[in-house]
């Protein structure tokens, strides 16, 4: 298999020449493969987040390098990194990052407005993503009328919603019961086999990592182990949903001279840089988006 993702000596530090100087990440060397499934499995305070937020582009290494579909990516600018990471990337969260007062048929078609998709093609993709996850019954509802299971649904058909290379789930499970937590994982074994989804697992779990095609062990900041897990899910507790075939991916926008910095299904959980800018556009594209549904009705 081919090389999608290759991390070369990757170093990250924060508050650089201060007093108070911090390296998180001492040199990481990782690839991913096209189409497996692979996890990243380490403690609390191992660095995982800080990876995570590397390898999904929300954030430039100090040092080394980062190749993406042959691209260096660890020196690109800004508005680079957000169009590749809204084009190539879906992320499912622990805490979902939905946003509160939205549908989820409108949180599902976030990362489409940002790519400039038009209205009708992201209403009408969002509505079978949504079919494909299980939860084209609950379209219509906010996520506070959702449980954690459901907008954990809602959340991956959100990081399909541009046909994206990769899905990284950063502890998807982490916030759910182990039956609903089983239903997600058995959702991503479906997405990796039937339509051949690269997906990256950010756990602490080595029950989960164990379900992946390959693990890496990160310990303090460096990958002290790498392995081959069973690729085997265990106990499906999955609802038929029947086969995975998702709605082909909507015709690509131009490329937008006003793209927002970061894309809705890129918040991280937790990141050092601050979140306002980013938040205050989310926000204008969920008025937006009101304002186009109050002028179709």
């Amino acid at each position: 298999m081919s090389e999608l993702i290759k991390l070369n000596n990757i170093i990250k530090r924060f508050y650089i020449d201060t007093p108070n100087e911090l390296e998180i990440l001492h040199g990481i060397d990782l690839t991913v493969n096209y189409g497996e499934f692979v996890a990243i499995v380490g403690e609390s305070g191992s660095g995982k987040s800080t990876l995570m937020n590397i390898i999904g582009l929300l954030d430039h290494p100090t040092e080394g390098e980062y190749y993406l579909e042959g691209t260096d990516m660890s020196k690109a600018k800004d508005k680079e990194l957000s169009r590749v990471r809204n084009k190539s990337i879906g992320f499912v969260f622990q805490t979902y990052n939905l946003i509160a007062r939205t549908n989820a048929l409108k949180n599902v078609e976030m990362p489409m407005m940002y790519a400039g998709i038009d209205q009708r093609t992201r209403t009408e993709r969002a509505a079978k993503l949504l079919d494909l996850v299980g939860m084209a019954d609950r379209m219509r509802h906010t996520p506070d009328e959702l449980s954690g299971g459901q907008k954990q649904r809602v959340a991956i058909a959100r990081a399909m919603a541009n046909n994206p290379a990769i899905i990284l789930a950063d502890e998807p499970t982490g916030a759910l019961d182990s039956k609903t937590g089983r239903v997600i994982m058995d959702l991503f074994h479906q997405l990796h086999e039937e339509q051949g989804k690269t997906i990256i697992l950010i756990t602490h779990s080595q029950a989960l990592a164990e379900e992946t095609e390959r693990i890496y062990t990160l310990s303090d900041g460096l990958i002290v182990g790498e392995r081959r897990g069973t690729g085997v899910r265990a106990g499906s507790q999955l609802t038929d949903f029947g086969p995975v075939t998702p709605p082909a991916a909507p015709a690509e926008a131009p490329d937008m001279q006003t793209a927002p910095a970061q894309s809705v299904s890129a918040i991280p959980a937790a990141d050092p840089a601050p979140q306002a800018k980013t938040y205050s556009d989310m926000l204008d594209l969920v008025i937006e988006m009101q304002e186009e549904e109050e002028e179709s009705n």
